[in-house]
């Protein structure tokens, strides 16, 4: 049994994770139809909208990157560029240290994530805090983001509170509010003591250099009003052509990732502070990091770029709902994970995450939610596909050939036999049989109840026989 399969397996087994981790998409799934709903009489339109800008950025970033460059350069912000998570970690490293930096806050950022920022800034000796409450607990906790938006969407108020007492933060209570005041007296003291602050970019606009970083807390806010140096990592897929883009944008993204019309901050960062601010970054510097998106974007799976991190298909997901985050392994769970874990590496990197493409119902819903229509489900098959050509198959040990099935299906006669014959299945405990080449798929899967089996019955006397 492969690694992905143990850890989805133990994640399905946990039912405070399951029943924590459903309650949190099912509510913010149901947040994010409803508010569209009452905003938009065509929110589809909108969804288009948004999936033709970043899709015309994505085709034309050889111009916009350089152009999001010296907009930024224009504004007194210096510019590094990384080819991969390693040497962002290492560019980051060699700002903080020329400016002799030893404590740092930071803010949530998917793609310091990918470069194991905060744990690499630890080994060397540099204090490192993660300032949204949600990284926070899981920094403290030594775990890591079960979901993009919701870190801790797999927790609960009593694994916090625990959390809270074993860290000395104090004794332990469930009540929400206690637990947000004890993070604020936390935080405080490190948000005034730090020597620079660590943020992602939702969007950078290649128009004016401006960088948008979204928040619920404040929390990046407090850092980079707090500290004298800024460093912004982010990914080259971010850039935007224009600041009228934004508008569309963000109009989507807060309502696809939490339900809400609008994040409590939206932060354009400008560049360093003029002299006559009280407050605010005197140096600015953003690291931009490619780590295989140039190849991504020259490949079938190019349309993934547009993502722009709001966790709508991991709300959305039936699978990613049982599972959790945590079954997915890497950085970003749900489907978007599956699509592009995989792609971030090399050709082993592939052979090793290709079966998270696996993991998936191909029900669709992910499509229907995401706010730039990125065709997941197609981009699912493709690495299936690709799997299957390549014979990448030694993670699915466990899951039985498809030739049999897929002969029964493509023959209409054979597949009617088939469904009378399966009724028979509700008497056969097919858990307890030793049957080959089905008995470790049925280790870790139970049958539903049988409840099928009328619906052709019903077809055939609403034709008239």
């Amino acid at each position: 049994m492969s690694t992905q399969r143990l850890d989805a397996h133990a994640a399905a087994l946990d039912a405070r994770v399951r029943n924590a981790v459903t309650a949190g998409t099912l509510a913010t799934h149901r947040n994010r139809r409803r508010i569209f709903g009452e905003d938009y009489a065509d929110s589809d339109a909108l969804r288009a909208a948004g999936a033709a800008i970043r899709q015309h950025a994505l085709d034309h970033l050889d111009e916009y990157l350089p152009a999001a460059e010296a907009a930024l350069v224009a504004r007194g912000v210096r510019v590094h560029y990384a080819r991969d998570a390693r040497r962002a970690s290492d560019v980051v490293l060699d700002i903080l240290r020329a400016a002799g930096v030893t404590r740092v806050v930071k803010a949530k950022s998917m793609v310091s994530e990918e470069a194991g920022l905060a744990a690499r800034l630890a080994g060397a000796g540099i204090s490192c805090v993660e300032s949204d409450l949600g990284e926070l607990i899981v920094q403290l906790d030594g775990d890591h983001p079960s979901h993009i938006v919701r870190p801790i969407i797999h927790r609960d108020r009593a694994g916090i509170a625990a959390t809270f007492a074993r860290h000395g933060l104090g004794d332990h209570d469930e009540d929400p509010q206690t637990i947000t005041l004890r993070a604020r007296r936390f935080l405080r003291e490190r948000f005034f003591s730090a020597q620079a602050s660590l943020s992602g970019a939702n969007f950078v606009s290649a128009e004016s250099g401006r960088v948008v970083v979204l928040t619920n807390e404040g929390n990046n806010r407090f850092g980079a009003a707090a500290a004298p140096l800024h460093v912004v990592v982010t990914s080259i897929d971010k850039v935007v052509p224009t600041d009228r883009d934004l508008g569309v944008l963000l109009a989507l993204l807060p309502r696809s990732a939490t339900g809400q019309r609008a994040t409590t901050y939206v932060e354009l960062i400008g560049g360093p502070r003029p002299a006559n601010r009280p407050s605010g970054p005197e140096v600015v510097q953003v690291v931009f990091v490619d780590h295989f998106r140039s190849d991504i974007l020259g490949s079938e799976w190019h349309e993934i770029l547009r993502c722009i991190r709001c966790g709508a298909c991991m709300n959305a997901c039936p699978v990613y709902r049982e599972a959790s985050g945590h079954a997915y392994r890497g950085v970003y769970p749900g489907p978007l994970g599956a699509v592009v874990e995989p792609l971030l590496g090399d050709a082993a990197h592939y052979a090793e995450r290709v079966d998270l493409a696996r993991a998936s119902s191909l029900c669709g819903a992910c499509a229907d939610v995401c706010p730039v229509q990125i065709p997941l489900p197609d981009l699912l098959v493709r690495h299936r596909a690709r799997a299957t050509r390549e014979r990448l198959a030694a993670a699915n040990a466990a899951t039985p050939p498809m030739g049999g099935y897929a002969f029964l299906a493509s023959s209409p006669r054979l597949w009617g036999l088939a469904l009378h014959a399966s009724r028979l299945l509700r008497f056969v405990p097919l858990a307890r049989l030793r049957i080959p080449l089905l008995s470790a798929w049925l280790a870790t899967r139970t049958l539903p109840d049988w409840r099928g089996g009328r619906f052709r019955a019903y077809m055939r006397r609403r034709r008239g026989g």
